[in-house]
């Protein structure tokens, strides 16, 4: 008896972090931009570019250009970025042995500072003249 409420314990708890796994992966960094709005391969990578990185690969991934670099210092650098306005939503650095990091911790503060930037509305005839929706509550 005791093994079958220890057995049906275990199992709950199995599927309780599975569940909380899931979750997690649903809460993805994943893009929503319509395709419509894409801005070209090209303009992500003249971006990287100008970051001084030596580009790999471009790809797409979860709607997100995705782009595989190194940069100046041979660090090896993955960007996630919009591709509807090109903003980063996601880096990661693999940092060489002996490598300085202050670049990229510069740059994070000045990121959390930044203004942030307001979306135009899409031109899909939702928003009439470009103007933001209104709502009146009654």
């Amino acid at each position: 008896m005791k093994k079958a409420i220890f057995a049906g314990a275990a199992f709950a708890v199995a599927v309780l972090l599975g569940s909380l796994g899931a979750a997690s992966a649903l809460a993805d960094e994943d893009c929503r931009t319509t395709m419509s709005e894409w801005q070209p391969r090209e303009a992500a990578v003249a971006m990287a570019k100008e970051f001084g990185w030596d580009v790999r690969r471009v790809k797409v991934d979860d709607g997100c250009y995705e782009i595989k670099a190194r940069d100046a210092d041979g660090n090896e650098v993955e960007a996630t970025l919009d591709p509807g306005t090109l903003a980063l939503v996601k880096l990661e650095v693999e940092f060489r042995p002996g490598a300085d990091p202050s670049r990229y911790v510069a740059g994070a503060r000045a990121m959390g500072t930044a203004p942030a930037r307001s979306a135009t509305p899409p031109a899909n005839g939702l928003f009439g003249d470009g103007a933001k929706p209104s709502v009146v509550v009654e």
